[in-house]
């Protein structure tokens, strides 16, 4: 497996695993998310893969295919009244295609995120999981991630 940097010509098969990932929270949330739609237009997709202030990585198996992305931001704190300054990467979104799981996809696509973050001197990667995806919240925790905050809501 090799993972890298996405580029623009990978573009077809982000959308591919952005729409399985979608799916995923519109069956937990339809409330929240929209079923069958795309997240990124194949512009907007171009945009941030030349933003370097947005990491996107992918793991391709030995043929190119695309097993898994990560999505990422680089989040600085400088100078804030009470916030200590510091650099973290947060995974915004991160999916592994429905017929690689259970290869260690994701750990090995985590394990590189985390490993080029502490390379690049940030102090923490963070990201966010939804309440209704147990066995992603199952998969972070065996990566030794640990809850930080808590995200609470009423609907009313």
């Amino acid at each position: 497996m090799l993972i890298r940097r996405a580029a623009s010509a990978d573009i077809p098969s982000l959308h591919r695993l952005l729409r399985q990932v979608l799916e995923v929270h519109h069956a937990g949330r339809p409330d929240l998310f929209r079923g069958g739609a795309t997240k990124y237009t194949d512009e907007e997709l171009a945009v941030l893969l030349q933003d370097e202030g947005r990491p996107v990585f992918g793991a391709f198996d030995e043929t190119g295919m695309l097993l898994g992305y990560a999505f990422c931001a680089i989040e600085e704190y400088r100078g804030d009244n009470i916030m200590t300054d510091r650099k973290t990467l947060y995974i915004d979104d991160i999916c592994v295609e429905e017929t690689a799981r259970g290869q260690h996809v994701g750990t090995a696509l985590f394990r590189h995120v985390t490993g080029w973050a502490r390379e690049q001197g940030f102090y923490n990667v963070t990201l966010n999981v939804w309440e209704c995806n147990p066995g992603a919240r199952a998969f972070y925790e065996a990566m030794g991630m640990v809850p930080f905050k808590t995200g609470m809501e009423t609907i009313l």
